[in-house]
């Protein structure tokens, strides 16, 4: 059975930073692309960011640039979301995703909600200004 867990959400100030964590289990870690997608208060879901299976190759949104980093530990099954610089628009709940990584594509399918079978419950982020 898979399971995505994400942790390491809670409040935050404007400026800081939190770390977030996805711990997998239930499928070969190391062939799926682990991605981070958020959804706000009355809004749809987004993309964040994504990182193939093998670590290579990361995607971002334009609004994390900079700001934001992904990485991925295959020995251990983990994916994480470093924050920094947070604004009070990155609050929200942040979903941790896989989708199966393929070769010969590239962003648009490693930042599309469709292209991940699996999800986390969320974990919510709070940022106050």
């Amino acid at each position: 059975q898979v399971h995505l867990v994400e942790s390491g959400g809670g409040l935050a100030q404007a400026g800081g930073s939190l770390r977030l964590s996805c711990a997998a289990s239930g499928f070969t870690f190391s062939d799926y692309a682990m991605a981070w997608f958020r959804q706000a208060p009355g809004k749809g879901r987004e993309f964040v960011m994504s990182i193939t299976g093998n670590g290579a190759v990361t995607y971002y949104a334009e609004f994390v640039k900079g700001r934001f980093t992904i990485s991925r530990d295959n020995a251990k099954d983990t994916a994480e979301l470093q924050m920094n610089q947070l604004k009070s628009e990155d609050t929200a709940v942040y979903y941790c995703a896989a989708a199966p990584t393929l070769k010969n594509v590239g962003s648009p399918y490693y930042s599309a909600i469709t292209s991940f079978e699996y999800w986390g419950q969320g974990t919510q982020v709070t940022v106050s200004s």
